[in-house]
């Protein structure tokens, strides 16, 4: 069963994807930013791979509907990069087709090397995600980014972007990653972690709550090996206690059970799932004990 048989399930018994009780609720959970006491939707929207549609008007449709259904629940934060092939292009165009783009805190990236190229690449984000100022600019996997970093300091001074951070997504990365915040004045880290990938637990959440760094998790269901896990199975009765009604919700809320997350980027190219997705942001999340239940579940 892939993730559609599961919400399928659950529209057969009464809960639609796009009628969760949860839908009821005042406001989505928000965190803090702690370099400036902002607050942030705790679940946004990741553009790889479902947002390189290009100029396609057929494959492009949904995508205006993820995007109409994120900022309809209070969602806000929409993640990019370069290398994410059309995705900025894609993001810009119809977030400002809908009028949502001022709406949107947008986060995206530096991905190359040298100080000019740098300007360069992220300038033409601007010009592709439609924004005079971005959000969040990121150093995509550390890429030359001492060199980046110095740009971003001057271009955060000048206004020109609010906040700014470093990402990666492997574990091998990590002991770069804890120097780079050790030394380093940085606002935001986006990182991997999921049920099944917890290094960052230990090692970079510590850290980047003793110096004040906001986290943005990427990779949360693990391109969908999460998904396989609970092939064919029910999703627990008790996962009811803490306001869970998908498997989705379930990977979700655990990592937002874990203070040191300020919000986490599931990238999707259905509504439902996105309306799925923002379920998790609603309602309990699991308690300690709760989240050990959980790995059990997952194995």
């Amino acid at each position: 069963m892939d993730r559609r048989a599961c919400l399928h399930r659950l529209s057969a018994v009464g809960l639609s994807a796009l009628s969760f009780s949860w839908m009821n609720a005042d406001t989505i959970l928000k965190r803090k930013i702690p370099a400036s006491g902002e607050l942030l939707p705790a679940i946004g929207l990741g553009t790889w791979q479902t947002f390189d549609v290009g100029n396609d008007s057929t494959a492009r449709a949904p995508l205006k509907e993820v995007l109409k259904t994120l900022v309809a629940k209070g969602g806000t934060v929409v993640d990019s990069s370069p290398m994410y092939g059309t995705s900025e292009d894609v993001t810009g165009d119809l977030s400002s087709e809908l009028d949502l783009n001022a709406r949107l805190f947008i986060a995206t990236k530096v991905w190359t090397t040298g100080k000019e190229n740098g300007i360069a690449q992220m300038n033409r984000s601007f010009a592709k995600l439609q924004r005079k100022k971005i959000d969040l600019m990121q150093i995509h996997n550390l890429t030359d980014w001492q060199t980046h970093l110095a740009t971003l300091r001057a271009w955060k001074e000048e206004g020109r972007i609010r906040y700014l951070g470093i990402t990666h997504y492997t574990e091998s990365a990590y002991t770069a990653i804890e120097n780079s915040i050790k030394n380093n004045a940085v606002d935001f880290l986006q990182i991997n972690y999921s049920m099944l990938r917890r290094t960052a637990e230990e090692r970079l959440f510590p850290l980047a709550q003793e110096k004040n760094v906001a986290v943005i998790i990427n990779q949360p269901f693990e391109e969908g090996e999460l998904f396989q896990r609970i092939k064919g199975r029910a999703l627990p009765e008790w996962a009811a206690e803490f306001d869970c009604q998908s498997w989705g919700q379930f990977f979700l809320k655990f990592i937002l059970a874990h203070s040191a997350v300020t919000c986490v980027i599931p990238g999707t190219s259905k509504p439902h799932h996105m309306a799925d997705n923002l379920g998790a942001g609603f309602g309990k999340l699991p308690d300690e004990n709760q989240r050990k239940q959980m790995m059990r579940v997952i194995g």
